[in-house]
């Protein structure tokens, strides 16, 4: 019904647009111009100096002190103001940030995702400083450890100074695997490691269920197996950030873990960390061998102290001899926004702060997290026995294995490939039991096809994308 009314002799009849929203959601759409133009126009005080925005309460807590030393030396201009947030807040706001001019600091801690994000368009959109030429003349590039820079360079631009290497070494319960009378030094590659320790893995009690596993790996952990993927030669995408899902390598990998999870000759179980049931299945001993990337360490000190003189690290096994004994899980960076206020001063704090030494010695003693920077790796400190892993050293463990931590690229679309990777590994399990095929040479086929439908659909929503279509050609 349309209202009408009598004003001054003529008949007063309401639009017909008005009638598009009810009255409810125009007041809705009132608020949200009001709001804009306020946000617009509103001034949003700065405070004075630098804002340094990180996600980590632990690397809070390491840089404080680093920061407040800072701060006494230096003009209030150039002083620096921790600011802490949650993971998903930080990845928000600094994102809309770059895209809508919104607010962003003048330094940010970002890990692998949020970068990844940021290199969605062109080269010259990125919300990053390009920091390549500057670390090159300062030869900054040769005092860190190469492969640290790989997931902060997009199209051969360096966006951000490495804060870690996070090499994964093989954490096993010492006391269980020593105690049946088995060397792991007599373990060079995958296959001695299934030869030698399956053994293992057999019903103590006769409920009729396995007792000990051997391995934490599940189909539904497509970080888990893209590691394996990169220790192999393979990857997800090239040095130049090409999809390359579907190679004989990544076929071979995936074959290979889904021949772990199923069937008579299953070794491996799934045990999440951070996660109650699966911490039970470490104390237990229900899983024997798992993937520890250096961050993990102080999560099993802090989570598991039970298990304290009774786990030791080893290398991995390669997937030949000769291979490489370790691969990479997780990453930070510190970057710079364009729009930041004064450079200079955030370059100098960035370099003071990441390339400390006493961050360095900091950093491993509280979270097991080695630095990026080689000169650092002489430092004693990585030379201390440690109680809960057996009396070994480490640190000095880790640092062997970071000169060979494989090479990753930093794709927009690598979120969408693990993805489709777990729906690969998941279909290519669902194949094995249906068809009962668990041997690697008899799920290989199938993992070909899978990689193959897997990639195509990735590649599909990768050239909806414009800008990097162009920029590759």
């Amino acid at each position: 019904m349309t209202p009408e009314n009598m004003r001054g002799g003529y008949r007063w009849r309401r639009p017909e647009w008005l009638d598009v929203l009810s009255p409810g959601g125009w007041v809705i759409c009132a608020l949200a111009v009001v709001s804009t133009i306020v946000l617009v126009l509103w001034p949003i005080p700065r405070r004075e100096g630098l804002v340094f925005w990180t996600f980590a309460k632990s690397h809070q807590r390491l840089y404080e002190p680093i920061t407040e030393a800072w701060n006494s030396e230096h003009q209030r201009e150039e002083r620096v103001h921790i600011v802490l947030l949650s993971a998903g807040a930080l990845q928000r706001r600094l994102l809309s940030g770059f895209l809508s001019g919104t607010p962003v600091p003048d330094l940010v801690e970002a890990y692998v995702q949020i970068v990844a994000q940021a290199f969605m368009g062109p080269l010259e959109d990125v919300g990053f400083v390009d920091l390549t030429e500057v670390i090159r003349a300062e030869g900054i590039d040769e005092q860190i450890n190469a492969p640290s820079f790989a997931p902060w360079t997009s199209r051969g631009r360096i966006f951000g100074l490495p804060h870690d290497v996070h090499p994964v070494l093989l954490a096993y319960r010492a006391d269980l695997v020593e105690a049946a009378g088995i060397d792991v030094r007599a373990i060079e590659t995958w296959d001695d490691f299934v030869r030698l320790l399956r053994p293992l893995v057999r019903d103590v009690d006769g409920d009729g269920y396995a007792d000990h596993y051997l391995l934490n790996i599940w189909e539904t952990n497509p970080e888990l197996i893209e590691s394996l993927m990169l220790q192999a030669g393979g990857a997800l995408f090239d040095a130049q950030e090409r999809l390359v899902m579907a190679s004989e390598t990544n076929a071979r990998v995936l074959a290979t873990v889904v021949s772990w999870t199923t069937g008579p000759q299953r070794i491996a179980v799934n045990a999440p960390e951070f996660d109650a049931a699966g911490n039970k299945m470490r104390l237990d001993g229900t899983v024997l061998f798992s993937l520890m990337p250096d961050w993990l360490t102080s999560a099993w000190r802090q989570d598991l102290p039970q298990l304290a003189g009774k786990v030791k690290l080893m290398p991995l096994p390669a997937w030949e001899r000769g291979g490489r004994r370790t691969t990479v899980m997780g990453g930070t960076m510190l970057g710079i926004p364009k729009r930041v206020q004064d450079f200079d001063s955030a370059w100098r704090y960035a370099k003071h702060l990441y390339l400390s030494p006493d961050l360095a010695r900091a950093l491993f003693r509280s979270t097991g997290i080695i630095s990026p920077v080689k000169q650092h790796w002489s430092d004693p400190i990585y030379d201390e026995p440690s109680p809960y892993f057996g009396g070994q050293r480490y640190g000095r463990l880790y640092i062997a294995a970071a000169p060979e931590v494989p090479p990753r690229t930093s794709s927009p679309y690598n979120p969408l490939a693990q993805i489709k990777l777990a729906d690969s590994a998941l279909a290519l399990k669902a194949y094995a039991q249906q068809h009962r095929r668990y041997t690697v040479a008899d799920l290989l086929p199938e993992a070909r096809r899978r990689l193959g439908q897997a990639e195509a659909e990735v590649r599909a929503q990768m050239q909806r994308n414009l800008f990097l279509a162009q920029e590759r050609r």
